[in-house]
């Protein structure tokens, strides 16, 4: 299933990101995991794990008493969707600084590191000298022109 990123709430994401993790999880589980983070409410907890099967993002099943969330959509996909969303609204001369500060703030393995220097050696022999804007339909652009 598709999903997409820009429908889903930074709430949702957070969610989503519980059921994720444990595979799948009871509401009452989801809640106290939740609040150990942030200082929501039961029943708004309640109402995010209600969108999000609505979305069709979760799925419940109820077992006795309790509710079940399972996912619908797989974790890498979903963050794959909600980057490319991301990366397709801003400027192309925006995305090197961008990724460069990104690199610098995020934690990486030594086998993530070694990967991305791998695909970069590999781009870099056809790369452009420089990027151009392309935010406007003249290409006419106060950054670069």
């Amino acid at each position: 299933m598709e999903v997409n990123g820009t429908e889903m709430t930074s709430a949702e994401w957070e969610l989503m990101r519980i059921v994720w993790t444990k595979g799948q999880a009871s509401s009452t589980e989801i809640i106290q995991l939740i609040q150990l983070k942030k200082d929501w409410s039961e029943s708004t907890v309640k109402t995010l794990l209600h969108r999000l099967v609505s979305k069709n993002y979760l799925s419940t099943v109820k077992e006795g008493r309790r509710f079940i969330y399972t996912p619908l959509i797989d974790e890498g996909p979903a963050v794959q969707q909600i980057t490319t969303d991301l990366f397709s609204q801003i400027c192309d001369m925006e995305k090197g600084p961008l990724l460069l500060k990104l690199l610098k703030d995020t934690t990486l393995s030594q086998a993530d590191i070694a990967s991305m220097q791998a695909a970069l050696t590999v781009k870099l022999p056809n790369a452009p000298t420089e990027i151009h804007c392309h935010c406007l339909p003249d290409d006419t652009c106060a950054k670069c022109c």
